[in-house]
């Protein structure tokens, strides 16, 4: 378990009020956890494919995040914030522990708008902001992590600088092809067609058309044979002995 002295309040609010009663569980790995109980005065922020992320008005500025039992990842979430430290465009991990099999983690509250509801509802991404981002994931590939599964979802705007939420991939190999393809998008796209003072909302038909394109076109460049990061990518023929 790691926590400060400081931090003993909250941790006996979490293991006395939350953790008894929540009842959640992953029915599906590639869908997100389904939280069916949320006890007295906790609100459900959201959910993943690995946990649910809880507030309680006592804890300012902190979230809970609990796993699902017998979802993996809580020490290598752990592990993660632990090379990453401190850093403006991520959170911090407070305290982490589990309690009748339960894991949990207490994170600084990041505050802000995912960049996909912000082409949703047509606020105006800056280039600062994506390049906060850019800045944040070459800081954790300084540290000795990988940063994967970074998409719109899961990057945040706050007050015009980027943020980065979800780290639970960064310790697995493979490189980021959507967050590639989100800056090519938004640099050959978005800023041309998109100046500021002429945003306009994209309804949700609009980011699931988008959404199928781009998950069409993917999959014919594997069939195609390229490489996940877009070029092709030839398997050199052994020499003979």
């Amino acid at each position: 378990m790691m926590h400060s002295g400081e931090q003993e309040p909250s941790i006996r609010l979490i293991e006395d009020t939350l953790l008894p009663d929540v009842q959640l569980e992953s029915i599906d790995p590639f869908n997100p956890v389904v939280v069916h109980l949320t006890p007295t005065d906790w609100t459900l922020l959201g959910a993943g494919n690995y946990a649910a992320v809880f507030e309680h008005p006592s804890l300012p500025g902190k979230v809970v995040k609990v796993y699902a039992p017998g979802r993996p990842g809580w020490r290598e979430e752990c592990d993660v914030y632990e090379r990453l430290g401190t850093h403006p465009a991520y959170s911090t991990l407070y305290a982490a522990n589990v309690l009748d099999n339960k894991y949990y983690l207490v994170l600084k509250k990041l505050e802000g708008k995912t960049l996909y509801n912000c082409l949703r509802d047509g606020t105006y991404i800056p280039s600062k902001a994506v390049r906060d981002i850019d800045s944040a994931l070459d800081y954790a590939r300084s540290r000795g992590l990988n940063p994967k599964d970074v998409h719109g979802k899961n990057v945040m705007l706050k007050d015009g600088r980027g943020l980065v939420v979800d780290i639970s991939d960064f310790l697995q190999a493979g490189p980021c092809v959507m967050w590639k393809d989100f800056k090519k998008a938004y640099f050959k796209l978005y800023k041309p067609l998109m100046p500021k003072k002429h945003t306009f909302p994209m309804p949700d038909w609009s980011m699931n058309a988008i959404r199928y394109v781009y998950r069409r076109l993917r999959k014919k460049a594997r069939l195609d044979g390229r490489h996940p990061q877009g070029k092709r990518y030839k398997v050199k023929a052994r020499k003979s002995s």
